[in-house]
């Protein structure tokens, strides 16, 4: 039995959690989400609390993988419903900047061309300075999905450091060529 799947979630004032047969809604002052459900996983709503439990069809390993994962994706959609998700991205290079285009981004970042980048529906990018780019919504994958779409265009490396990182990433710096 998965250890992740036992806890319960207890839901904050303000939330509701609605069970279909075949997905779970969750609606909070942010906004609202919804996953579908595994037949190997029932989800059970009573007083404020929400219980993962393995239903008993399909294979023993794949319920007891989907009983953690059906459990932390709701607890994630909980949270981002009241509190919401946010990632922050770093640029490091001289004259490498972007800036808000409409509803994305603008980057300029030692390409020949400027490079765009367009949000998915529900997420928001903003540029408090040019250096910088912050990433929120309410759902968890799709801003971290986006804010690696950002990094990809121009990976840190490891020479000089340049590149776009995430603020809390450490970038581990190689010694260039030496003459001896």
């Amino acid at each position: 039995m998965s250890r992740i799947g036992k806890k319960e979630i207890v839901l904050p004032a303000g939330v509701s959690v609605t069970v279909n047969p075949s997905s779970v809604e969750v609606k909070g002052p942010k906004g609202q989400l919804s996953f579908p459900l595994f037949p190997e996983v029932q989800v059970a709503v009573d007083n404020n609390e929400v219980r993962v439990t393995r239903s008993g069809a399909g294979s023993a390993k794949n319920a007891a993988a989907l009983h953690g994962l059906v459990r932390a994706y709701i607890a994630n959609m909980v949270v981002g419903v009241t509190e919401g998700y946010t990632k922050t991205l770093e640029i490091v290079g001289t004259g490498w900047n972007a800036k808000p285009s409409g509803q994305g981004i603008e980057m300029q970042i030692g390409f020949c061309h400027t490079v765009k980048c367009m949000p998915p529906e529900g997420v928001t990018v903003e540029c408090p300075n040019p250096t910088t780019i912050t990433v929120s919504g309410i759902d968890k994958q799709a801003v971290g999905q986006f804010a690696a779409n950002i990094r990809r265009v121009r990976p840190p490396e490891p020479y000089k450091g340049k590149g776009i990182r995430y603020s809390d990433e450490f970038v581990r710096r190689k010694a260039g060529k030496s003459l001896t």
